[in-house]
């Protein structure tokens, strides 16, 4: 993944860190192509189960590296052709992704925290959707994301007001699930993950799958969407060993199968 986005594994954990401590964790090309692969490469292992995305340093991301200027890509381009394939990466995946916060996450840096599945921030940590300051429109989905969270009045507040959105109200608002002290936070988020590895890796696709469709299909294709894949997890090797574990009172054994 080169030096700007660190990949380790903890376990069934994948930890993808953003590696520009000095810039921020600023985004320029190259940390949006090298996020997207260290995304595949995680998803398509089968021996990782939760993924972590965090940054290095005091900063999650300040958003687009304005320092770097585009290179050369149009602004249209840059959004379409390197930060979309990392959301939808996280999108489409079976895993899922938790984002760990520190310091701010703010821009598309804001997007990216939003489109994990799951986020947890540090107590001083904060959102922050800058774009009306530089006379910007929020992007890289944060307009969809804000309204579908917070409705459409509150949401339009925050970004055009460009407030920064601290920790423990973004858990208020449901933009984020919960917060720890800042020197606590990877710890915390880790253990979160290693718990959520330890359940049936086909339940939590599928429900991610289904929770996802429902953001934006009626009612009848999710209910749909359920049915088909209750039908297709019943009788699993993980389903019948949740079933056993659970009338033997033990922790079960799920191997994805």
């Amino acid at each position: 993944m080169g030096e700007i986005v660190n990949y380790e594994q903890d376990g069934a954990v994948a930890v993808i860190t953003l590696n520009r401590p000095d810039a921020m964790n600023a985004f320029t090309t190259q940390l949006s192509l090298d996020l997207q692969l260290a995304l595949e490469d995680a998803a398509g292992d089968d021996s990782v189960r939760v993924i972590v995305l965090t940054g290095e340093g005091r900063c999650f991301s300040a958003g687009a590296d304005l320092k770097a200027g585009f290179e050369g890509r149009n602004v249209f381009g840059k959004l379409q052709y390197e930060y979309r394939p990392v959301f939808s990466a996280i999108a489409t995946m079976s895993k899922p992704v938790i984002a760990a916060v520190p310091g701010s996450a703010a821009g598309i840096g804001m997007s990216l925290a939003l489109h994990c599945d799951l986020l947890v921030m540090a107590e001083n940590a904060f959102l922050l959707s800058p774009f009306t300051t530089i006379s910007l429109v929020p992007d890289g989905g944060l307009n969809w994301l804000l309204v579908r969270q917070l409705g459409y009045r509150r949401a339009f507040q925050l970004s055009i007001e460009s407030e920064r959105i601290p920790a423990d109200r973004c858990v208020e608002l449901g933009l984020a699930n919960k917060s720890a002290p800042a020197e606590d936070l990877q710890a915390v988020t880790l253990e979160w993950a290693q718990a959520l590895a330890q359940r049936a890796p086909r339940s939590l696709e599928a429900t991610k799958k289904a929770m996802r469709h429902a953001m934006d299909n009626d009612w009848a294709s999710t209910f749909n969407l359920e049915a088909d894949w209750q039908q297709a997890l019943v009788g699993s090797e993980d389903n019948l060993e949740g079933v056993e574990a659970f009338f033997d009172k033990r922790d079960p054994d799920f191997k994805g199968k």
